[in-house]
């Protein structure tokens, strides 16, 4: 096995030390590049891949039943205000996002991301611009704004409860609102570009007995 794909296994950490750069700007995490120039799946079905990200899939499913919910408590918080109910499904939501879906992204980010990295070449990601980066890097920008988005989302709904000025609080809820579907929206084409492109890379690109290790893995 080549001995930087080991190195990759054994060690996460080394995707973030030992980028190249070349002098150019690092990628913002506030502004990744543009997905629309990527590759689609290419007619790769989901029952084609490897199990291990048959499961991957399938935890973005259960995300996008949570995501539903959430959506939901928000378009009826405008006529209902924060009952008891929307409060504890928000608590929910907010739960299952840090148990369940961080514990998915760190997954990603320690198992298949440095790997698939080493794989792929750099792609110009934004027409008439000279960065290039690839998909896993966008990916990886991505989860930084996904959580930097949730933390915003979380604390204007928390300073809600503690404003005690009636048209304060009713500013802040609108800002939580807003910025909550625009989360959604955030995570809903992040899934997408993974199930659709990065996957699809990883099973071409990434050997069996690499997913294998990897699934093995604790």
């Amino acid at each position: 096995m080549d001995p930087k794909l080991q190195q990759a296994i054994d060690d996460p950490i080394i995707r973030m030390v030992n980028k190249e750069t070349d002098g150019k700007e690092e990628l913002s995490p506030m502004s990744p590049p543009s997905v629309f120039s990527l590759p689609s799946r290419d007619g790769v079905s989901k029952q084609e891949m490897h199990p291990y990200l048959q499961k991957l899939m399938d935890e973005h499913d259960v995300l996008v039943e949570q995501l539903s919910i959430f959506e939901g408590v928000l378009e009826k918080i405008p006529q209902e205000g924060i009952t008891k109910d929307v409060d504890n499904k928000l608590r929910e939501f907010f739960r299952f996002f840090d148990e369940e879906f961080m514990t998915h992204q760190r997954k990603e980010e320690k198992e298949l991301f440095p790997i698939l990295s080493l794989k792929l070449p750099k792609v110009e990601t934004h027409i008439g611009d000279s960065h290039a980066c690839t998909p896993v890097e966008i990916m990886e920008a991505d989860h930084i704004k996904i959580l930097q988005l949730a933390a915003v989302v979380f604390n204007f709904f928390g300073l809600c409860s503690r404003m005690p000025d009636p048209k304060s609080r009713l500013l802040i809820l609108d800002a939580a609102i807003a910025q909550g579907k625009s989360f959604i929206e955030l995570l809903r084409l992040h899934m997408f570009r993974e199930d659709q492109v990065v996957f699809a890379l990883a099973h071409k690109h990434i050997e069996k007995d690499l997913f294998d290790q990897m699934k093995t893995n604790p």
